[in-house]
């Protein structure tokens, strides 16, 4: 696995990432409490055309920093370095939730880089309902770290899942879900939360010039319409979709959502090749 070095605010870390396939860049960047492998589904679909480079942020997988507070600036430069380290001078960039905001910071910041950016329950602007429930994962975090139970983990589907899930689960599903949950959290998700309490991107979406795709979930009871609508209105080259799922369509619905970017990528693409007066 290659591992390379980033400058954060309060320190290093040692950025570690996965490499696959060949073909234009695609920067993949995973949401809070997640690891690069969150991204596989996608990574299949799409690697014998794309070089997909996927990083795991600090306090997820094996990348290693300086144990401190982080800030979305220092994980988009995470991702950059895991760029630059790849050998992707310019790429397609794609997150989800906080690797979503984390993308769209990139791509603000770095507009020169990005060919095309998709963006799954993205927000601008942590509000105060959504910054109430940070607050309440936290609370969740630390009382399981304390006591040893499993809170966290058991309120993840009621947050991330959409109807779909919930009508053909049962209670031995759902509890097998929540012991595969309890191996997969990223020890650093905290961190990651205390992240997401910080957001506002609000200044850097108008820098961004890639095409974006808005991509919501129908059943999203994290990132409300607003927040979609305020990234439509503030990316000037931007356009919605949406998925049948929840917050958390990645493990809801692998494969629909990895066909939705893939479709995006791909068109991005054919649009790239396409003779200039022919647009």
């Amino acid at each position: 696995m290659p591992t390379t070095t980033a400058a954060l605010s309060h320190g290093a870390a040692t950025v570690a990432y996965d490499r696959t396939g060949s073909g234009p860049g695609l920067l993949l960047v995973h949401g809070t409490g997640a690891t690069k492998e969150q991204w596989q589904p996608l990574t299949g679909a799409v690697a014998d055309r794309f070089t997909v480079v996927a990083p795991d942020l600090s306090g997820s997988g094996a990348t290693t920093d300086h144990g401190g507070p982080l800030t979305v600036a220092d994980l988009a430069d995470e991702v950059l370095a895991a760029a630059d380290d790849a050998g992707l001078a310019t790429f397609h960039l794609a997150g989800h939730s906080l690797g979503a905001v984390v993308a769209a910071h990139l791509a603000g910041t770095h507009p020169g880089r990005v060919r095309s950016l998709a963006l799954h329950a993205a927000w601008v602007r942590t509000d105060a309902r959504m910054a109430a429930e940070f607050r309440y994962w936290l609370a969740l975090l630390r009382s399981d770290a304390r006591h040893g139970t499993d809170l966290f983990v058991r309120m993840l589907p009621l947050m991330a899942f959409g109807p779909r899930y919930w009508e053909r689960t049962d209670d031995t599903a759902y509890e097998a879900l929540v012991g595969a949950l309890a191996g997969a959290i990223a020890a650093g998700t905290d961190r990651q939360t205390e992240v997401d309490l910080t957001v506002d991107l609000g200044p850097l979406l108008g820098r961004i010039g890639a095409p974006t795709l808005v991509l919501a979930s129908a059943h999203d009871r994290l990132i409300d319409a607003g927040q979609q609508q305020a990234l439509l209105s503030g990316i000037a080259d931007s356009r919605y979709a949406e998925i049948d799922a929840g917050h958390g369509a990645p493990g809801e619905d692998p494969e629909g959502f990895a066909a939705k970017l893939a479709a995006f990528l791909d068109e991005r693409v054919a649009a790239e090749r396409e003779p200039a007066g022919l647009r």
